[in-house]
């Protein structure tokens, strides 16, 4: 019993830290905009990299806490990011408020995304391995090219829908959603750091309050020991369709955040790359490590920017340093070397306090 006490409140303490660094973060970030500080550059990018965020977590989700391999996150991503466009264009004249018209967005593009995620998991969930992984990557692949091929419209008569070629014809005042290739164009740009923030906080909720649950604990003894865990009552398939459906949800969120910040979105955006990018962000964060996703994906993300002074040699370093951390992360000497550097400082500073 005190061991179940003890592992609670470690849980929430995870929670608190994540939910303060971010929050902290958000507060410095406000600070330097307020006095002009931040380069327009950087502000730019805040959305994406709080989407980025979202997505590494829902990924973590799957890959750190439910031990399953995914390679399709980009395609949820990117089912978000077009639902938000198409909900965000339709109910525009409906919805003046950006704010509340964003919020509306974000909840149909979860929505959509953790139905898709359903429908995956049917088959995907009876997998392992890498016979899972490979599945999500044609999953990935398969929306984007579907979306790649779409031609969708909308006018006073309603929506207007093409597959292949464009054979939609839109009368006076009618707008194109989704121009095949070239995507969504002209979008309005309604993502604010702000609501990327919130949305992340609620999302650490979420994630948090899934693994303290009877199914997340049920995810985690099915990581560890299917056998032993479908031989004491778990359904095993049931909980692990509940942790991927959840995190295809959150990811739809993250797509729709990244999809309203831009003014042009494109399929070829959410590739096969775009997964795996999301995968080394949760890999070098650490497994089922929340704060070290949060952590390892704003540095990874923001790296490219800030090397960019360098010209062609900023990739190459951007290597460099992706690699040195993927040693040190999983290098069990030099982690057993920093654990009593810290324990060696601590106790010196107890005894100075002292």
């Amino acid at each position: 019993m005190e061991m179940m006490k003890t592992a609670f409140l470690g849980k929430n303490k995870n929670r608190s830290i994540c939910v303060g660094v971010v929050i902290l973060a958000y507060i410095i970030i406000e600070l330097l905009m307020f006095t002009g500080s931040l380069k327009s550059l950087f502000i730019n990018l805040l959305v994406p990299v709080t989407s980025y965020i979202i997505v590494a977590l829902a990924l973590n989700l799957v890959v750190g806490v439910s031990g399953e391999l995914s390679l399709g996150h980009a395609g949820f991503m990117s089912i978000g990011a077009f639902t938000g466009v198409i909900v965000s264009s339709v109910t525009s004249t409906m919805i003046t408020n950006d704010i509340l018209r964003l919020f509306v967005a974000i909840i149909a593009g979860a929505i959509v995304a953790a139905v898709f995620g359903f429908l995956i998991s049917i088959p995907v969930l009876k997998l392992q391995g890498d016979y899972l992984a490979i599945v999500t990557l044609a999953f990935g692949q398969i929306i984007k090219s579907l979306i790649n091929n779409t031609f969708l419209g909308y006018d006073a008569s309603g929506f207007h829908f093409s597959f292949i070629t464009n054979n939609v014809k839109l009368s006076t005042g009618g707008k194109m959603l989704i121009n095949g290739p070239i995507g969504a164009t002209a979008t309005d740009r309604i993502s604010t750091f702000t609501v990327s923030v919130i949305v992340l906080i609620i999302v650490l909720f979420i994630i948090f309050n899934f693994i303290n649950s009877k199914y997340g604990r049920g995810v985690m003894a099915t990581r560890d020991d299917r056998i032993a865990a479908q031989s004491v009552g778990i359904d095993v398939v049931k909980t692990k369709t509940i942790a991927f459906v959840l995190s295809a949800g959150i990811a739809g969120a993250a797509g729709v955040l990244y999809g309203l910040n831009f003014s042009t979105l494109v399929p070829a955006k959410f590739d096969f790359n775009q997964s795996i990018l999301i995968l080394v962000y949760v890999v070098l964060g650490g497994l089922g490590n929340m704060l070290g996703t949060i952590i390892s994906t704003s540095l990874l993300v923001l790296l490219p920017e800030l090397l960019r002074f360098l010209a062609d040699y900023r990739m190459l370093i951007y290597s460099v340093v992706l690699i040195s951390i993927m040693i040190i992360t999983n290098n069990p000497t030099i982690n057993k070397t920093i654990k009593k550097i810290f324990k060696k400082n601590k106790a010196e500073g107890d005894l100075n306090n002292g």
